[in-house]
């Protein structure tokens, strides 16, 4: 009887203790799972950093003017510093808190409300999340710098930077990733919500559109010079490829295999639109250039972002080829035939390269192209809205960006005199050179 007593008792504390042991082993996991990402995102924000300083900077110095060269790396730190400002005064307040259609509220002023305790269970903190969308506010204005280099005073530069990241990106940037954004919940047939997961419309199609918006209103370089130091365009272009493992596989806040897959298709597509522009120089000059393989290369990643979170190898594969080719003929055929003087080509690979890979994200999501996407997916309805998400991005941004333009032009002034221009930048704004030759 005492031993069939002890075992009752036994029985009755397992069955009392077990939940409770389960629940504490559910805790650790979660809390490893939060570490995890916590780790992985703060890895992720360096990595976007670093794509604008010291990337983009050196991608773009290489490709101008020797006497210019100071004046668009000044551009890129600038930005960087005035822009970090601006989104903890404003811009992510604006970009993505609050639960408008349109555009965020007030309530993250000054990053109110933002801590650095852990969110607990497999969440990142709230400043993380807030320090890695910080990198893409600044990337993206600074994007546009390529277009319009060797021209453009220094004060336009940064009330441009300034305004356009307060009125045209956190307007877009609510609208496709914060959840009560328009974009966000659009609904066509069967499907629900634009696809873009690191900005192919955010980041890419604004800045392809400001940049084509302000180089026809800025006018054309008095003197239009070969790259001055390929170099450092093709180091800075490494830093591009390397940081957007960051850019694209952070960008779902996760250290788990989908981000693994983005870093996977976002290299492919990289490589693939680097050679695809390579095959065509040889076909058309007879020379695989090093300016050709690094802008088809900086072309592949842009068109892949919006689809690195839906796209397999295969798709990547085609995403890279088509952004290769297209690139190649708007950076090349159409803006020589138009005659616009986009410097850097910010147009025709960036623009471009994010339209193609923002409608091609409703393909290479289907499971035959080894897309993520399954059961009753209906990719000609997402292509519907990711035609609908794109052509509404393009006409905001250009009516945004026009009247940004008319503001600066009739207060500080567009563009340097011409005696400026014909000096250099880097003497006539900054007063120092790059090099003693």
């Amino acid at each position: 009887m005492k031993k069939l007593i002890a075992a009752s008792w036994s029985l009755l504390f397992l069955a009392f203790s077990a939940p409770l042991a389960f629940a504490e082993q559910s805790t650790a996991a979660d809390a490893a799972v939060g570490a995890a990402n916590t780790s992985w995102i703060m890895t992720a924000t360096a990595l976007v950093l670093f794509m604008t300083l010291p990337g983009l900077a050196l991608f773009y110095g290489g490709l101008v003017h020797k006497k210019n060269v100071l004046s668009v790396l000044m551009h890129c730190f600038a930005m960087t510093c005035v822009l970090s400002v601006v989104w903890l005064i404003a811009g992510y307040s604006l970009a993505l808190e609050g639960d408008g259609a349109y555009i965020g509220d007030l309530s993250a002023l000054f990053g109110r409300g933002l801590t650095a305790e852990d969110s607990g269970g497999t969440a990142i903190p709230g400043i993380l999340t807030f320090a890695f969308q910080m990198t893409f506010f600044i990337i993206t204005p600074a994007l546009v710098v390529g277009t319009f280099v060797e021209r453009v005073k220094f004060s336009a530069v940064i009330l441009f930077a300034v305004l356009w990241g307060l009125f045209c990106y956190a307007p877009i940037c609510h609208m496709v990733w914060a959840e009560d954004g328009w974009l966000y919940g659009f609904e066509l047939g069967e499907q629900k919500g634009v696809i873009d997961l690191a900005g192919g419309i955010v980041v890419h199609i604004t800045a392809g559109v400001a940049a084509l918006v302000f180089c026809i209103m800025v006018g054309p370089r008095k003197e239009a010079a070969p790259p001055h130091n390929l170099a450092m365009t093709v180091t800075g272009t490494c830093m591009l490829w390397v940081g957007w493992f960051g850019f694209n596989g952070g960008s779902a806040l996760e250290a788990n295999g989908a981000g693994a897959m983005s870093i996977v298709v976002t290299h492919i597509s990289a490589a693939t639109a680097a050679l695809t522009w390579m095959l065509i120089d040889l076909a058309t000059t007879r020379k695989p250039t090093v300016l050709g393989i690094c802008t088809g290369a900086i072309a592949g990643l842009a068109a892949i972002t919006p689809a690195s979170g839906v796209a397999g190898p295969l798709g990547a594969l085609l995403i890279g080829a088509v952004s290769g080719v297209i690139c190649w003929y708007f950076s090349i055929k159409v803006k020589n035939a138009l005659g616009y003087d986009d410097s850097l080509d910010v147009v025709g690979v960036h623009g471009v390269g994010g339209l193609v890979g923002t409608l091609l994200a409703a393909v290479v999501a289907i499971g035959a192209l080894q897309g993520t996407k399954g059961g009753d997916y209906n990719w000609q309805s997402q292509l519907g809205i990711q035609a609908i998400g794109s052509l509404f991005t393009i006409v905001f941004t250009a009516v945004v960006t026009v009247v940004i333009l008319l503001i600066i032009k009739h207060t500080v002034g567009l563009r340097v005199e011409e005696s400026d221009e014909i000096l250099g930048l880097d003497q006539a704004t900054h007063g120092e050179t790059a090099y003693n030759d």
